[in-house]
């Protein structure tokens, strides 16, 4: 399963002997006897590369599930009590990819360097729950109200959306903004069929406000450097608001408050250790970042001024620990 597994991350069999440091001989006679063994053919052989099969595809899944499960059993043996090494499938909505999970997956990286991560963006959550369904991923990262039949649900967050602008328009935009404000705005929005952007513009006909989508791009990512070169406005989740704080942009809180509920859906029955312990630790980061945003709030501070000078506190023990651990490692 392993090196099937890993013939079908690589996209080959020679990048895959590599990975696994085998022979690429002994690798291609190992798969063939997988075949043989399931009485199928799980590539088809195009020229010198290799194409999944349909019986392939359906190995896909069954096959992290069971090493997986041969994970959590060294783990018992070995490990008890701790996670020394591992790997964690995650699928995702695309928009939630880089924040907040990105940020979770590298917190968890540093206290737990061995444990190896793959993360499977998609941009519909039927597609999100088909892969956690099907075993391919272990863990799903949605927004609610999420899907329950077949798969276990927990609520992690409430992710604040956040106006961010292009720099120097400070004098045109009250703090905070009424949504209702916004019909003549020319915004910037990732494209349609997103979650992210379904509920956008559905919040905002919500409050009687038909968005003005001047620039649709496909990658997110796409969606910040526009705004700040002054091509529109967008509504973005707080973290992304934050980085363009830095970069000189302008960011509002908007009023009603715009929040989404986010949570991780899982398999029922027993999870890895890994996968468990990364929960808990993405909860325990979301609970102190709250609670340290929520203290500079009560002291006056705006919504935006207090997740900013939170997250600066943040950068600065994530500085002092990486320090740390390469003074240990040297």
């Amino acid at each position: 399963m392993e090196y099937f597994l890993a013939v079908v991350d690589c996209g080959g069999v020679t990048r895959a002997a590599a990975q696994l440091h085998v022979a690429q001989p002994s690798l291609s006679q190992t798969i063939r006897k997988l075949e043989n063994d399931l009485g199928t053919e799980l590539f088809h052989r195009v020229g010198r590369g290799l194409v999944l099969a349909p019986a392939g595809e359906a190995l896909v899944g069954p096959a992290r599930m069971i090493l997986r499960e041969v994970e959590s059993a060294r783990s018992a043996v070995h490990d008890v009590g701790a996670v020394r090494s591992g790997r964690i499938d995650i699928a995702s909505l695309s928009d939630l990819s880089s924040d907040p999970l990105s940020v979770w997956v590298a917190k968890f990286r540093v206290s737990h360097p061995q444990v190896r991560f793959r993360v499977e963006e998609r941009d519909e959550a039927a597609d999100v729950v088909g892969l956690v369904v099907s075993g391919a991923c272990e863990l799903g990262i949605l927004s609610l109200p999420m899907p329950t039949e077949n798969l276990v649900g927990e609520e992690l967050i409430d992710q604040h959306l956040v106006l961010v602008c292009p720099p120097g328009t400070e004098a045109q935009w009250p703090d905070p903004v009424p949504i209702s404000q916004l019909s003549a705005v020319s915004f910037v929005m990732s494209e349609r069929g997103t979650a992210t952007r379904e509920f956008i513009e559905n919040a905002l006909r919500s409050h009687g406000v038909e968005p003005d989508v001047a620039v649709e791009v496909r990658h997110r990512g796409a969606v910040l450097p526009i705004v700040l070169a002054g091509g529109g406005v967008a509504i973005m989740p707080l973290r992304s608001g934050l980085d363009a704080l830095v970069r000189g942009g302008v960011v509002r809180q908007l009023t009603p408050p715009l929040t989404r509920k986010m949570g991780v859906v899982h398999r029922p029955g027993r999870i890895t250790d890994a996968a468990s312990q990364f929960v808990a630790s993405s909860r325990e980061s979301l609970t102190k970042f709250a609670k340290e945003v929520n203290g500079l709030m009560a002291e006056g501070n705006s919504l935006v001024d207090a997740a900013a000078r939170a997250r600066q506190a943040g950068d600065r023990r994530m500085r002092e620990t990486n320090r740390a651990a390469r003074s240990g490692n040297s």
